[in-house]
């Protein structure tokens, strides 16, 4: 190396080196602790003792541990499409050129800033068996399906899915996680500002050949739009991947200890419990480790199903 290029690999250095300092005293260290601890009988507040892959082998037959990871996964399964799916139609909605469109990102895009606890403690009050807002417009609907003329045949699937009457949400196992994904469509406010700032990337002689070959909207949307917007769908789906299994606070603040029935109960607050109540610290950190690598073989597959469905304008 000459005297220059060392000059500036010096000076280069001295300016990431507090980035270099952060990373390995905020994430590389506890990420390796972590690893090393999931392997350990530690307490915190004692010295950690080393018991090799017994937090795994244990864990293997927690049925606690079996019911919270189903719990997660099945919230994601069915919160992480939701919210794909309203977020981008209400992202198509307001890129159709309506008036007040900033006024109108900014009512849909406000919801997703709402503290979680907040938002938690008003989503118990709209979920109310007996007093909430949702089951005062439910009620006169289920009514409704029970006794009119040529639905009575409803009536028995009705009553099998708890809907003999406007259903008490966080009270009934049937409907606890239900009312949570529905409540997830609420946050959709940054995915949905993410789609309008694609969609609006899209150009626009595209749509003007289509217009041409005779093209109607869903023949647009299919082989222009969403083709145009895979990358930023692919993006979407990585980060709703990550938060949809990480779900936590919400849940933890309408019941820490995941009632109905621990039909809420959630990876991420049984890991929570383990480690700051139970201070079994080893414990928590195997099912971190676990959680990530749901988590990442997850997203491998997502990118490997969609690697040749992503389009790059680019490339």
């Amino acid at each position: 190396m000459t005297t220059v290029e060392r000059r500036n690999l010096r000076n280069g250095l001295i300016f990431v080196a507090p980035w270099l300092v952060g990373l390995g005293a905020f994430m590389l260290y506890p990420i390796l602790a972590s690893l090393y601890y999931s392997f350990c009988d530690y307490s915190v507040l004692e010295e950690a003792c080393w018991i090799g892959p017994l937090n795994y082998t244990d864990l293997a037959t927690d049925e606690v541990f079996w019911k919270s990871l189903g719990n997660t996964l099945y919230y994601a399964a069915f919160a992480l499409p939701l919210g794909l799916i309203v977020s981008l139609g209400l992202a198509l909605l307001l890129n159709t050129g309506v008036r007040g469109l900033a006024g109108f990102r900014t009512v849909f895009f406000l919801p997703s800033l709402v503290p979680m606890v907040a938002l938690a403690i008003l989503w118990m009050w709209i979920f109310n068996g007996e007093h909430g807002i949702l089951n005062y417009l439910l009620r006169p609907i289920v009514r409704w399906l029970h006794h009119a003329p040529g639905l009575s045949l409803l009536a028995p699937t009705l009553d099998a899915i708890g809907l003999n009457e406007a259903p008490n949400w966080l009270s009934d196992p049937r409907w606890s996680k239900p009312a949570l994904i529905f409540m997830s469509a609420w946050g959709v406010g940054h995915a949905m500002v993410i789609y309008l700032a694609g969609l609006q990337d899209v150009p626009a002689e595209l749509y003007e050949a289509a217009d041409l070959d005779g093209a109607g909207w869903w023949q647009k949307l299919r082989h222009v739009t969403l083709p145009m917007l895979s990358p930023v769908i692919l993006f979407n789906l990585i980060m709703g991947i990550i938060g949809s299994l990480q779900f936590f606070a919400v849940p933890y603040v309408m019941s820490p200890v995941g009632a109905p029935a621990r039909s809420t109960y959630f990876l991420t607050m049984y890991l929570y419990d383990n480690a700051f109540l139970y201070l079994k610290m080893g414990y928590a950190c195997a099912m971190a480790w676990i959680l990530f690598v749901v988590i990442f073989v997850l997203t491998m597959v997502a990118l490997k199903l969609t690697e040749k469905r992503v389009y790059y304008g680019g490339g």
